[in-house]
């Protein structure tokens, strides 16, 4: 439902404060928010069962989102500005004259994650990863891939910061996230479990990524582009595995990695399923 709507011609009210602040994303993370920015990350904002607090847009987005904005049940905050007005903010071509204040839901957990799961169990974790950039493209291959659960180490970004979100293009919004303060421990539990903790990883002696059983309950993991996985999550890896790649080339970008590995996996599922 639509509890105001205010037409403005400043950005100086209180509750426009996130809008204001939107390279402090410290701030954010404290208050339990995040910025949804464009038509199409707006959009599955409010088709998704995620809490909007306020949206930022044009009168002519409006008109197009009024009807999808009063079938919501929590109340929402419009305010109305002008395009002129919108483009101080951060860019007109980054978030297209609207915008999105939400709250960050509410952490999944590796119990609830487990129990709510289809089998076989399909995750992926991510170890190290601080640019948000490639963490959002990352979560996008994910979500595409049939990724059920992604699990955040405590060196990665987080996956609702607003670059992070963008990069998704929304599709954050359709996969559970575990914190984890300890990625190497949650992996030891997911082995125990019966799960094949897969990760990429740069060595001749390491069989290809055709060759590893996919269709099987598995988590893959993700280092970064740097560094890779940190030894400590390397012990608690079940198995690696490497992308082929011509003489030369030292990696793939992990995003890029992302997509291969989710696809592979993806790819021999659906031949298994027929």
């Amino acid at each position: 439902m639509i509890a105001r709507t205010l037409a403005i011609e400043s950005l100086t009210l209180p509750e426009l404060e996130p809008y204001r602040t939107l390279k402090r994303p410290l701030e954010h993370q404290r208050q339990g928010i995040f910025v949804a920015e464009g038509e199409k990350v707006v959009r599955r904002l409010l088709e998704s069962p995620l809490t909007p607090i306020s949206i930022l847009l044009t009168p002519e987005w409006f008109q197009i989102y009024r009807n999808l904005l009063e079938s919501r049940q929590e109340p929402i905050d419009i305010f109305l500005g002008e395009k002129q007005l919108l483009e101080t903010i951060v860019g007109h071509n980054l978030h297209l004259g609207i915008m999105a204040v939400a709250r960050i839901p509410a952490p999944a957990t590796l119990e609830a994650v487990l129990c709510e799961s289809a089998r076989p169990w399909f995750f992926a974790a991510v170890d190290g990863i601080a640019n948000a950039e490639n963490l959002g493209v990352m979560v996008r291959n994910s979500v595409a891939a049939g990724v059920q659960a992604l699990f955040v180490g405590e060196t990665t970004a987080d996956p609702y910061l607003r670059r992070a979100v963008r990069n998704s293009m929304g599709t954050v919004f359709k996969l559970p996230v575990v914190y984890c303060t300890d990625l190497a421990g949650t992996l030891r539990e997911l082995a125990a479990a019966g799960v094949c903790v897969a990760a990429a990883h740069c060595d001749s002696d390491n069989p290809a990524i055709d060759q590893i059983n996919f269709c099987q309950d598995c988590c893959v993991v993700f280092g970064s582009e740097g560094n890779g996985i940190s030894a400590n999550v390397a012990s608690a890896c079940t198995s690696f595995f490497t992308i082929p790649m011509r003489a030369g080339v030292d990696s793939f970008n992990v995003a890029s990695a992302t997509a291969i590995v989710v696809y592979e996996a993806m790819r021999q599922r659906r031949l298994a399923a027929g």
